[in-house]
């Protein structure tokens, strides 16, 4: 019922076939397991309602006797004429379902399948490899690396209004900062104040139970004018050596 509108959309971009192709069957799948599900509740809550009630014990065994065979010879005329109808109530409820997907869904898959192939042209061109939808398991240890990297010296060229100093001036300097992990800088120390504070030994005090990475020297000072032609110098900017305190 999909392929003819996926294939038609899937001319948009060769390269992209294979994912968007991918999505459009687990969408096909999604919709036919809700079918099902639906179908079946139906059909359950069908047999349950067609389902003959119990009949009410009769006062002597002559009269059940004769009851029997009478309720018998009815069931057997009445499943014979309840059978068909059955059938025809689950047959239009499938046509229900059939002209529902055709009419509603056709038109989602068609926007939807756009939408994939633009979001995917724009991961293109914005130097993605990957569907958003679909993130390859190397990021997650690409992201755990760059958690782990080492305490080291960085830099990044702002503006001077940027540096949050309370100045208005449009030169940019070169501001250079620590960053990453301290784990094998851990001490004996660090082990024993997170025990201490894991069993509320210490609770006030405002300590760290881990190194950090932060400047050990600084980088020489430096000067600017503001937009009002003022000079100043600012001392301890930029961080020149990096370790774990």
């Amino acid at each position: 019922m999909f392929v003819l509108p996926v294939l038609q959309s899937f001319n948009v971009l060769t390269c992209s076939k294979m994912k968007v192709w991918k999505f459009a069957a687990i969408a096909s799948m999604l919709l036919s397991s809700m079918l099902s599900i639906l179908v079946c509740r139906d059909m359950f809550n069908g047999s349950r309602e067609l389902s003959p009630l119990p009949s009410s014990p009769s006062s002597s065994r002559d009269s059940s006797s004769s009851s029997s065979s009478s309720s018998s010879s009815s069931s057997s005329s009445s499943s014979l004429r309840r059978s068909p109808r059955a059938l025809q109530r689950h047959g239009s409820l499938l046509a229900q379902y059939s002209a529902l997907l055709e009419s509603y869904t056709e038109g989602e898959m068609r926007q939807l399948l756009s939408a994939l192939v633009e979001r995917y042209r724009q991961a293109v061109n914005s130097g993605g490899h990957e569907l958003p939808l679909f993130p390859r398991a190397g990021g997650r240890r690409k992201r755990a690396r760059a958690r782990h990297k080492p305490c080291e010296l960085r830099e990044l060229e702002v503006s001077v209004s940027e540096l949050g100093l309370g100045y208005e001036s449009d030169e940019t300097v070169l501001f250079r900062y620590c960053s990453g992990t301290c784990e094998a800088a851990v001490r004996s120390y660090d082990l024993s104040l997170k025990s201490m504070r894991s069993r509320r030994k210490i609770r006030k005090e405002k300590i760290r139970a881990r190194p950090c990475c932060r400047p050990l020297a600084y980088d020489d000072d430096v000067s600017f004018l503001d937009t009002y032609n003022r000079y100043y110098t600012v001392n301890e900017l930029s961080a020149k050596e990096c370790g774990c305190v």
